[in-house]
């Protein structure tokens, strides 16, 4: 029977976002300076004060500072009405080296050596909702967050602040396939008057953002009249951020994936090198499925990969594609295992992550958007060549 889902996203001003980027900020500048660097660094945010704590193991430097203050300002965190500013607050660092029992377990000599470095499961998720083969919910909730912030900084709403969260429920069919848009909810601070120095009534909040934001990004889904739309549901969000609830790194997995669509491991990818496979087999598991879907070998495609602390080789590779696939799934996992190497190394070097990229994935999701090495589909050519669809 037809049912409703809902997936939800935030703006990079919104706190653990900060968080989130001020994480693979420090990641990026060090990764740039020594692509070897082994990085686990989290920050925490509140009013007036950012903390960044964790462990490194490099032959670079950080400003870690500077960092912080850069992001804050880039992001929009540049007036100090909002108790928390890229000038104003307190930056605090207490970082130290890896652990040796943890850095053992990842060789260095080799890309074939390097074991993970954590024990863990890890999933990816494709689907044909939509032409970024993500689904439809959580890649709405995240382009209308991303433009939430572009008319912020654009000044087509001037009176918008930095925080920020979306939401966003579609109808399917029985058959799993989107039919529409039912409601979008906005939470989107705002100073308390407009740029002619009027106060804002939640009124002219709502239109505008229907107009400069809804519309725009959901298109065809927008139903006047059938699509319910709530802007700010307690009628004012002017004091938000950090100042207005405490951010931390790695609290917005479900909004980095898949939006509960797909399971998640459990760990978090902000502020980790490419060695802690919570991140780089997480990416991987996504370029494998949404290989998979690209090549018509499947409608919904998920895939779990299994670790052991210091070994190379999973534990277990796992794959489902819903009774949407005419191919068994034991075919499926063979063609997997023979056109794409599961080994930490391997992902890091298949998909080339020791460059400074991951400061872009830190908000609007990691998956779904073009310029990221996992969301290329250059092998399903060959997987359907192989499956003989």
């Amino acid at each position: 029977m037809p049912y409703l889902f809902t997936s939800e996203s935030v703006t990079e001003g919104h706190p653990d976002k900060v968080c989130d980027q001020i994480s693979d900020a420090i990641l990026d500048e060090l990764i740039r300076q020594d692509p070897k660097s082994h990085v686990a660094v989290e920050a925490l945010a509140t009013t007036g004060l950012v903390i960044v704590a964790g462990e490194v193991t490099t032959k670079g430097y950080a400003d870690v500072q500077g960092i912080v203050r850069k992001t804050l300002e880039e992001i929009g965190y540049d007036n100090p009405d909002y108790y928390f500013d890229h000038k104003g607050s307190g930056v605090m660092v207490s970082i130290h080296s890896q652990s040796p029992d943890i850095a053992q377990g990842v060789k260095e000599e080799n890309l074939d050596a390097i074991g993970a470095g954590d024990q863990g499961i890890m999933f990816g998720y494709a689907c044909d909702e939509t032409p970024e083969l993500m689904p439809l919910p959580i890649q709405l909730a995240n382009r209308l967050a991303e433009k939430l912030a572009q008319v912020r900084k654009n000044k087509s709403v001037p009176y918008l602040r930095p925080d920020g969260k979306t939401q966003i429920t579609v109808e399917y069919s029985d058959d799993h396939k989107p039919q529409r848009v039912t409601t979008v909810v906005i939470a989107a601070q705002h100073d308390e008057k407009d740029e002619n120095g009027k106060e804002l009534t939640p009124a002219k909040i709502k239109a505008d953002l229907i107009e400069k934001a809804i519309k725009p990004v959901l298109g065809k889904y927008y139903e006047e009249g059938r699509t319910a739309v709530i802007v700010n549901g307690t009628g004012k969000f002017v004091l938000g951020g950090p100042a207005a609830d405490c951010g931390l790194t790695g609290r917005k997995i479900i909004v980095d994936t898949y939006g509960g669509k797909a399971p998640h491991g459990g760990g978090c990818f902000s502020g980790k090198d490419p060695t802690k496979v919570d991140r780089s087999a997480c990416y991987m598991a996504r370029y494998i499925a949404k290989n998979v879907v690209a090549a018509g070998l499947a409608r919904r495609c998920q895939v779990q990969v299994g670790y052991v602390i210091g070994q190379s080789e999973p534990v277990s590779v796992w794959v489902d594609t819903f009774g949407t696939s005419k191919l068994q799934n034991g075919k499926l996992l063979e063609m997997i295992k023979k056109h794409f190497r599961l080994k930490p190394g391997h992902i890091i070097q298949d998909l080339n992550l020791r460059r400074p990229i991951y400061r872009k994935t830190a908000a609007y999701g990691h998956f779904g958007r073009e310029g990221f090495p996992w969301e290329k589909t250059d092998k399903a050519a060959v997987l359907k060549k192989e499956s003989g669809a």
